[in-house]
């Protein structure tokens, strides 16, 4: 089965890239340039920097720090949610 792919532009620090992705993540790759650009006019405007190869850089790594610190996040919910799966599990061990 083929997948639901479709052509798009996303206009990202005054240009354009073409796409191609599944339809179902269509919605998810304009927000996620429309996040980029608000994160580079953000720049822009707080930093005495007008380069766009720049700005999008420093935009990237302030992505990867957010994802980064998310996956950390995560890894750290994981390992309470595990430790208290062990509790109930011990709980339900003791009790028979």
């Amino acid at each position: 089965m083929e997948k639901d792919s479709i052509k798009i532009k996303l206009n990202i620090g005054d240009r354009l890239y073409p796409l191609t992705v599944d339809r179902s993540q269509e919605f998810y790759f304009r927000e996620a340039a429309k996040l980029i650009e608000a994160t580079i006019k953000n720049l822009e405007d707080n930093y005495s920097v007008r380069d766009k190869q720049d700005l999008l850089a420093m935009s990237c790594i302030q992505f990867a720090a957010k994802s980064l610190q998310n996956k950390s996040k995560l890894n750290d919910s994981d390992i309470e949610v595990e430790k208290i799966i062990l509790k109930m599990i011990n709980n339900i061990d003791n009790s028979i």
